[in-house]
Parts: C-alpha cells; sequence; structure tokens
C-alpha cells in the first residue's frame, strides 16, 4: 500500500516536459547539449531537473567535471522514460490511424543535400494533405546516423546507407555528382577531362562528416590521384558562392544547382567518369513500425518524387 501512495504522489507531482528534460538530458550526459536539442536555455534545464530530482527526494545525477553520470535512481528513471515516451509514440500512432491522413505528424531527417529536394516534394504532398504537420531535419551524415540510432524521426534520407545498423531503405531519386567550377574557369569550355587533371586545382570541400566528402576521398583514392583541399566549408551555399568567387572547384550533387540552371556563375565540367549516378535512399529502422502518415509519404516518394523533382528542374 506503501508502494502505491508512493507513485500516486509521485504521478501527481512529475510532468511529462520534466521528464521529457531528463531523458535528454540523460541520453547527452550534459545540461548544455539537452538544451540545444530542446532549444531551451542551460537554466531552463537545470531547473527542470532541480525540481524534478527535489520530487523523487534522491539525486539523479552525480556531476565528474563538466560531464553527467546517472546515479542508480536516475538510471531507474531513465528506463521508466523510455517506456513511458515509447508508449506513447505508440499511442500517436493508433490515433494517427483511426484519423487516417487528415491528422497527423511526419519527422524527417534528411542530409544537407538533400534541403535542394525535400522542400519541393513536401509542398505537394502538404497540399495533399493539409492536416498533416511536418518536422524537417537538415544535418550531414553523420548527424543522420546519430538521430537513427537514437530513433529520433519517422523517416531518414540519405546517399550512403549505414552498414552497422539494421535498417529498410528504398532508393528513390538519382543524385548524380558533378564537377562544378567558376563559368570563366580555363577547363569550362573544355571536354572529356582527365580526372588526373584535376589533382592541381584547389578543391573547395564540404567538411569531414559530410557524406560528399567521404566519396570524393574515396572516388581519388581509388584512381589513386590527390587533390588539394583548399577550403572547407559547412554547407553547399557557401561552397557555391566560393566557386563563383574563383577561389576553386568542387564536387556536388547536381541538385544544388537544379533551380539555377546551366546560364548562370557556376559551369558543370566535362571530366571523364562523371556525373557520378548516385541514389538517395529513404529509410527506417528495421523494427520500427511506421504509422500511416509515414507510410504515405514512403509511397510518396517512391511513386512521384522523381517526376516531381524532373519537373521542376531548368536541367
Amino acid at each position: 500500500m506503501a508502494h502505491r501512495l508512493l507513485d500516486t504522489h509521485l504521478s501527481n507531482q512529475i510532468t511529462l516536459h520534466q521528464l521529457q528534460v531528463f531523458e535528454v538530458a540523460a541520453r547527452h550526459g550534459s545540461y548544455t547539449r539537452a538544451a540545444e536539442e530542446l532549444y531551451l536555455t542551460q537554466p531552463t534545464v537545470s531547473m527542470q531537473i532541480k525540481q524534478l530530482t527535489k520530487v523523487i527526494g534522491i539525486p539523479l545525477f552525480e556531476q565528474v567535471g563538466k560531464r553527467l553520470f546517472l546515479t542508480n535512481a536516475g538510471k531507474e528513471l531513465f528506463s521508466t522514460c523510455q517506456e513511458i515516451f515509447t508508449k506513447l509514440s505508440q499511442y500517436e500512432m493508433t490515433v494517427a490511424d483511426m484519423k487516417g491522413l487528415k491528422q497527423g505528424h511526419l519527422k524527417i531527417a534528411v542530409v544537407t543535400t538533400a534541403k535542394y529536394v525535400i522542400p519541393r516534394l513536401l509542398g505537394p504532398f502538404c497540399q495533399r494533405y493539409p492536416g498533416i504537420d511536418v518536422s524537417l531535419k537538415v544535418t550531414n551524415h553523420n548527424g543522420i546516423i546519430d538521430r537513427l540510432t537514437e530513433n529520433k524521426d519517422d523517416l531518414y534520407i540519405l546517399s550512403q546507407l549505414p552498414t552497422d545498423i539494421d535498417i529498410t531503405s528504398y532508393p528513390f531519386l538519382e543524385n548524380p555528382l558533378v564537377v562544378l567550377a567558376a563559368s570563366n574557369h580555363p577547363l569550362a569550355h573544355e571536354t572529356n577531362i582527365p580526372l588526373q587533371r584535376l589533382a592541381d586545382e584547389a578543391f573547395i570541400m564540404r567538411e569531414s562528416g559530410s557524406g560528399t566528402r567521404r566519396f570524393v576521398q574515396k572516388l581519388f583514392d581509388e584512381h589513386k590521384t590527390d587533390f588539394k583541399i583548399k577550403l572547407e566549408l559547412a554547407s553547399n551555399e557557401a561552397i557555391k558562392q566560393a566557386i563563383a568567387g574563383g577561389l576553386g572547384i568542387s564536387i556536388l550533387s547536381r541538385h544544388t544547382v537544379a533551380l539555377e540552371g546551366a546560364t548562370g556563375q557556376l559551369a558543370v565540367l566535362d571530366v571523364q567518369g562523371f556525373p557520378i549516378q548516385c541514389h538517395w535512399h529513404v529509410m527506417h529502422l528495421a523494427s520500427k513500425q511506421l504509422s500511416v502518415v509515414s507510410n504515405a509519404f514512403l509511397n510518396y516518394l517512391q511513386g512521384e518524387g522523381k517526376q516531381i523533382i524532373e519537373q521542376n528542374s531548368l536541367w
């Protein structure tokens, strides 16, 4: 009976928001990173944890240096939080199934390059199903893998599939990689350029966590050719501006310039073996049960995605 009274006492004082803040802080081992994920201030996160700890009555974390570690009570609560949020997610999915496609939520995480494509695909989908709310997270390849591992989203879109995670994936759109240079670059009007010619060029590259960066490195390694990185930038838009400014050349998805056409400040070089035909894949954890909304978007990508993108491209 005493245990039952204690449970009732806790349930009356603990809020779902406090549990959410605690779960994120426990997962990261950091109030600062929890604040970043939840778009809260660090003091707000600390206050929520402090109030939760006061209700529980014993410490949930112990701090060693800048790192937080769960106490035994914290570990038990973390496990309980995961069960609660899993049940709530399942319930939300059940309700969404009952509502069909009239209402619902869709959480998508995409690699940086896909931001040139997915919003154009989301437009017609959301017009078709106006009751669906969409959350779109854009990050690099490593960020996608982290989110996938933590099962933060419904669907994930990237080019290079992970090999150490049990996933279900579907290719849905070509993602050709091309060599871009300024339109007045000396190579812009040459044809059939050997890859080895690019060894003398200054390259502008994405950061090391980028899937495109990995692919380029692999490509040159296979051809036993070196390439010189003059500038490293974290966004494709910054790279395009640097190319137009004459700072060097780069290898990017053709979709990054699809809306600009072939008459702008950038030129696609005619390099042997290019474009490289890669594909974007939409995927999810193999064990994940997709909602009606997620399945609808998955089928939409596979059935209509390519046609919609081709209709809106200037290439």
